[in-house]
């Protein structure tokens, strides 16, 4: 059995992290930590585990860390968890810099820990499977994905994120969009980008193999507006992505799985691991300077 320690207490935390913990037969809670106490309390009591005040006093407490906190605050915890041997289940995006991305990959590398980001679609097995198919046949020329929420309605449990708020429909959704089109067209080199109306922005993207892609994200369409459209295109013809055929609860226990999967084997390779998002939190950094400085900028290694 995994003790999990869950750091987080807004609604994604409870809804998918802790109720995706609770339903796994191989994963168990062993405890709540939040920025607020009073939430971590209320959290903990519903599953009838304990709620920490101290960080590394959860982190002591259990064999794996499943994280829901604001990007910049799940990087620290990341590398604290990483550094005291705990595996790692972590949100999407992994960091808000570079920089902080670079120090979760190292923590994890040098513990030796098995990581799993989760990018909800990509722990969709309708999904998954499209991806691995749709990259083996090869012959893909471009990508076209867009992203609309609607999430500053009134009784959106999203709205009152400060995080999202701040850094917008790139920061949040632009993940998910990325983890569509990496496996497919491969690592991005360059990124342009311009902003539109309610929060839109239109980037362009260059891939390591030449071929081009377009990504268009708000956070905040009206709510006829809302999509979620994906496709590639090449020799093969127009391949539209498929819906995701399971909830957001459904593909976290996937990740559980996958997660424990790496733990079981030893190996740490995991498709969507920290590397992974340490790329794509890349991708989005050259993104947000596009922005600011109107101009092609080239991704890092």
């Amino acid at each position: 059995m995994l003790r999990f320690g869950l750091f987080g207490t807004g609604h994604w935390a409870a809804e998918t992290h802790a109720a995706g913990i609770g339903a796994h037969p191989r994963a168990e809670l062993a405890g709540v930590w939040g920025r607020n106490p009073d939430r971590a309390a209320e959290l903990a009591a519903r599953h009838g585990v304990p709620a920490f005040t101290e960080v590394d006093a959860l982190l002591d407490a259990c064999d794996a860390v499943a994280v829901a906190l604001p990007p910049d605050v799940q990087a620290d915890v990341a590398v604290r968890a990483a550094t005291a041997g705990r595996h790692l289940l972590l949100d999407k995006p992994l960091a808000l810099t570079v920089a902080d991305a670079d120090r979760v990959v190292a923590a994890a590398a040098q513990s030796g820990v098995a990581s799993v980001v989760f990018f909800t679609s990509r722990f969709q097995p309708n999904i998954a499977g499209f991806l691995a198919s749709t990259a083996a046949a090869g012959g893909w020329h471009t990508a076209r994905a867009v992203r609309f929420a609607s999430i500053f309605q009134p009784g959106s449990p999203y709205g009152g994120s400060q995080w999202r708020r701040d850094r917008g429909a790139l920061w949040d959704i632009g993940p998910h969009a990325l983890s569509i089109i990496l496996p497919v067209l491969g690592p991005v080199t360059r990124v342009a980008a311009m902003d539109g109306p309610r929060g839109l922005v239109h980037l362009l993207l260059t891939h390591s193999g030449g071929a081009t892609s377009t990504v268009s994200l708000t956070l905040d369409a009206p709510p006829e507006a809302v999509a979620a459209e994906f496709a590639f295109y090449g020799d093969s013809g127009v391949e539209p992505v498929p819906p995701g055929d399971g909830s957001s609860l459904t593909a976290f226990g996937v990740a559980i799985d996958q997660l424990l999967e790496e733990i079981d084997a030893g190996t740490r390779d995991h498709r969507c691991d920290v590397r992974f998002g340490r790329d794509v939190v890349a991708v989005l950094a050259a993104a947000e300077t596009a922005r600011a400085e109107g101009r092609t900028v080239t991704v890092p290694d």
